[in-house]
């Protein structure tokens, strides 16, 4: 499992109802369900990605955020809404984490840190668009449409009154350095968020 995946399943709590947007092949889910005995769907657009949930046991909805939003499910339908490494890929995030706190007690959002040291020298010394492990694209075929760091996130959750319970950085492999939780924004390469409506 990914390094952002193992400190999330560490969140959630034994047999809660957990919805994943973007659940991709599944993975996360079926390890909750083993593990944690959680109940939940996960979100998908991709046919491949959504074969591999049906063949984990995972149940999974076809369905596009950009296009057909969250309005099919009611308020406060679930504890905890993952959204891993997807949220840079749709139209509006900013309605997205909205829906998720309509959605579940809690969210849990992981991204790529665009102002990570390596995407900044890549961009100082070769003047282009940067490519790495959790950016791997082009700039003209990446599904990544709205990049962020981890200063632009929390600006956003202050902005919608969203409290930040729980942060942590994962650089490559390796989870939650000393130096990458003391300049998270230049060293971290993954932010996790575990997020809660404002008082």
């Amino acid at each position: 499992m990914r390094a952002d995946l193992e400190i999330i399943q560490q969140w959630i709590a034994p047999g809660g109802h957990v919805l994943d947007l973007g659940c991709g092949d599944g993975t996360l889910l079926d390890y909750l369900q083993r593990e944690r005995q959680i109940t939940g769907y996960g979100l998908e657009i991709n046919p491949d990605h959504i074969t591999e949930c049906m063949t984990k046991g995972v149940a999974v909805i076809e369905q596009n955020l950009d296009t057909q939003g969250l309005s099919n499910f009611d308020d406060d339908s679930f504890d905890t809404v993952l959204m891993t490494q997807a949220l840079q890929a749709v139209r509006r995030p900013d309605i997205v984490l909205d829906e998720m706190m309509r959605l579940g007690r809690e969210g849990i959002v992981t991204f790529p840190n665009f102002a990570y040291w390596r995407l900044r020298w890549y961009l100082m010394w070769q003047g282009r668009m940067p490519e790495s492990e959790t950016l791997p694209h082009k700039w003209y075929n990446t599904p990544n449409i709205h990049l962020c760091t981890f200063r632009d996130f929390e600006a956003l959750c202050h902005q919608k009154n969203f409290r930040i319970c729980n942060r942590m950085v994962v650089d490559g492999e390796h989870q939650d350095r000393w130096l990458s939780r003391l300049w998270p924004n230049m060293l971290g390469q993954i932010a996790i968020y575990r997020i809660t409506r404002g008082d």
